[in-house]
């Protein structure tokens, strides 16, 4: 297998030197992380199906006109995506109230919100990644006020396209977060979207039972986290012949 240089590695994925000026390789790891790396374990096959999802819906978001960083699938574990100047935000986009939301405001968990509701983190591991208002974004120089609302308007859109597709399997889109990241060519600067969108992402529900079916699994100690990633790769009509497969990691070098 060719030996490739590495770029970065973070909780659930590594970026490798691409083939060509300006691409990167992700590959997805099984590994699995929660409360900001303070639980760890291993989900198997994980990075396979994330993979998957992610390229279908990243393929199927660019359809409809948003940007994204993904070029094209190279196989069971890695993807082919342009370099990006990551901006770092996390932004949160939320249906249902869950998690640290519905902890924060005193929320039956499974409370619908009035309307989708938007939340910007500061990426930071270190600092367990405080929210942060747009005054903030500014301030700091993370991200200009043209960036923000070019932000908005595509996390409102792939919020309202990727409710719909989901709704359309059984399933419950309750939130999601998304990064972007700044691409460039030649002096023209476009933001796209980055990162990845799985159930590592997203909080995911079966709109019969409210059964979760994401990484929810692996925080609360659920169980059946494998499959409950399969039953969604199954739904969207991707999962791999034959399950999840391993694949080793490309070698790094130093």
């Amino acid at each position: 297998m060719a030996r490739r240089r590495q770029i970065y590695e973070g909780k659930a994925k590594v970026l490798f030197e691409g083939p060509e000026p300006g691409t990167l390789v992700q590959y997805f790891k099984d590994d699995a992380t929660a409360f900001n790396n303070k639980k760890r374990g291993t989900i198997t096959g994980k990075g396979v199906l994330n993979n998957r999802i992610s390229e279908y819906l990243m393929l199927k978001l660019g359809e409809i006109g948003v940007p994204t960083h993904f070029v094209r699938r190279l196989n069971m574990r890695e993807q082919l995506v342009r370099e990006v100047e990551i901006i770092p935000l996390e932004v949160v986009m939320r249906n249902v109230a869950a998690g640290s939301l519905a902890q924060r405001f005193g929320l039956s968990e499974g409370t619908p919100l009035p309307r989708s509701i938007v939340e910007y983190y500061f990426k930071s591991d270190a600092l367990n990644d405080p929210m942060v208002s747009e005054e903030h974004i500014t301030a700091f120089g993370w991200a200009t006020t043209q960036d923000l609302d070019e932000i908005m308007s595509l996390s409102l859109r792939i919020n309202d396209f990727l409710s719909g597709l989901f709704l359309g399997i059984g399933i419950r889109l309750v939130d999601f977060k998304i990064e972007f990241g700044r691409l460039y060519n030649n002096e023209d600067m476009q933001i796209v979207l980055a990162d990845e969108i799985s159930p590592d992402s997203c909080r995911l529900w079966d709109l019969k039972t409210n059964e979760k079916m994401d990484k929810d699994r692996f925080r609360r100690d659920l169980g059946g986290v494998e499959e409950a990633y399969q039953e969604v790769a199954r739904r969207l009509g991707i999962l791999p012949e034959g399950g999840p497969r391993d694949l080793k990691g490309p070698a790094t070098m130093q």
